[in-house]
């Protein structure tokens, strides 16, 4: 294992400061490219529009993901605790932090345990998958499902975020075979997922050889985890270090249309600087089966359930009236869609 900071400090200093600090990504998510073709008479009641999906086994009233963003500290029970609540009471599905602290010291689990306060909601355990190179294996990762009775285990992939922390772990060759692996042997789906630099085509090509069952693309745009490690550099250096990756990564919506294109058949999840349910109808028209939302989540579960509870809804009625409005009826008829491109001389 890497020889940076000890784990609970880290996930304290990441939910400070993805909270109090300006950690966006110099990118956009790509979606101001797209614009839906809105229609004066979309021949359906409103009443009639269904976002509802099947996925995993799970029936989700909305194409909406609660990201993973946290746990294995004090202060992430409480966030976990009303993201699950809320998750329950919507129809939607969530994922939880990374899972790491727990298989380190069982004494963590509690935080990520969320599993009575949500007993029907698509569930997602995660880990990192660079862990698979570090002593992690399959062992491991179906511990983490059996800890939280998770629907299934998301292994996300972030290279330049463990480069810019102080004895991060980058040693990445070989972790495809690894996944490989996972993918067989585990009894649940597994997801891979950036943390918000994007999926390329190539990747995708061969995550799917590997046998994942999804892909969370988590494209640029959205939280910049270079950002996040700027404000957490002990030295004005390494601080401009991270500070020059605010502009990198795929945006989420070019990332969308690569990684559909080399998982024609695969669930696809949009995430990274998605902000209400007309970007995740975006998302879905482009490609994905539901999209994926953590900032705004984290900052109303900070407050209140209350808070987080009215999201959760703004954002499902927001996808509902989007559909509404260009003649969709339900998710199926959405991904039918076709948007103008307002960079394209072609529409």
């Amino acid at each position: 294992m890497g020889e940076g900071t000890p784990i609970s400090s880290r996930k304290s200093d990441h939910i400070r400061i993805n909270i109090t600090e300006d950690v966006q990504s110099g990118l956009t998510n790509g979606l101001e490219r797209y614009q839906f073709i809105h229609q004066g008479l979309p021949e359906l009641d409103l009443e009639q529009v269904d976002p509802g999906l099947q996925l995993f086994g799970r029936r989700l009233k909305a194409p909406l993901l609660i990201s993973s963003m946290t746990g294995g500290i004090a202060e992430a029970a409480e966030i976990n605790a009303i993201l699950a609540r809320t998750a329950q009471a919507a129809g939607l599905a969530m994922g939880l932090g990374s899972l790491r602290a727990a298989i380190e010291d069982p004494s963590a689990a509690g935080t990520y345990q969320v599993r009575k306060a949500a007993p029907d909601i698509l569930l997602f355990a995660n880990l990192g998958a660079i862990q698979l190179n570090y002593g992690y294996g399959v062992e491991q990762c179906r511990r983490a499902v059996e800890l939280v009775e998770a629907d299934g285990l998301i292994l996300h992939l972030n290279p330049l975020q463990e480069a810019l922390q102080p004895g991060g772990d980058t040693h990445f060759a070989g972790l495809l075979k690894q996944i490989e692996s996972v993918c067989a042997a585990l009894s649940v789906p597994v997801i891979i997922k950036e943390v918000g630099w994007g999926i390329s085509e190539n990747l995708a090509s061969d995550l799917v050889e590997a046998g994942a069952a999804a892909i969370d693309v988590a494209g640029a745009g959205g939280t910049s985890w270079s950002q996040v490690e700027m404000y957490r550099a002990a030295d004005e250096s390494r601080a401009r270090i991270a500070g020059a990756f605010r502009r990198w990564g795929i945006p989420t919506a070019e990332s969308v249309k690569l990684v559909r294109r080399a998982a024609p058949d695969l669930p696809v999840f949009a995430s990274g600087g998605l902000r209400d349910g007309v970007d995740i109808a975006k998302c879905i028209a482009l490609g994905a089966n539901l999209g994926g939302i953590a900032g705004p989540f984290l900052k109303t579960a900070a407050v209140s359930l209350e808070k987080t509870l009215e999201l959760a809804a703004e954002i499902t009625q927001e996808i509902r009236i989007a559909m509404f409005a260009c003649g969709a009826a339900n998710l199926n008829a959405l991904r039918g869609i076709h948007l103008l491109d307002l960079r394209s001389n072609t529409d």
